[in-house]
């Protein structure tokens, strides 16, 4: 079992509202120890045709804390966070984050996508971003 206090994920939600069978199934079968990691959350959304906001309110609902973010923000143990600042980052990438901020923070799925565009890791972007001082928002799962 985790050593995670009590969450109550789902009152970031209307409380009349509820997933869809299906996701709450997916996600009810896949969570360990009352934990998803991140990436099997998008695996889900990938393989159930449905947006990833959809997995997060799923887990949410279900009380299920999401784990192990893959641009390395949190969710890791014993620390919470993983990602450091990179050493330096080129004025080429730097451009290309800065273009794709909304107020002042980077989005998670423009982070994503400036990874696949780019061929980087994703935490690569991240560490950029702490290396710029730009926090990332808007987490494509809910989770922030």
């Amino acid at each position: 079992m985790t050593d995670y206090k009590d969450t109550e994920y789902k009152k970031k939600h209307p409380a009349d509202r509820r997933p869809p069978d299906k996701i709450l199934e997916a996600v009810r079968q896949r969570a360990k120890e009352n934990e998803m990691p991140c990436a099997v959350a998008f695996d889900i959304a990938r393989d159930l045709n449905v947006q990833p906001s959809e997995v997060g309110f799923a887990l949410d609902y279900s009380e299920i804390r999401l784990v192990k973010c893959q641009l390395g923000l949190f969710g890791y143990k014993p620390q919470k966070s993983i990602v450091s600042p990179s050493s330096s980052v080129s004025q080429d990438l730097e451009k290309d984050i800065k273009v794709r901020l909304k107020n002042g923070r980077l989005p998670c799925k423009e982070a994503w996508a400036l990874a696949s565009e780019r061929g980087l890791r994703k935490m690569e972007v991240s560490s950029a971003c702490e290396a710029l001082g730009i926090k990332i928002s808007e987490c494509q799962l809910g989770a922030f």
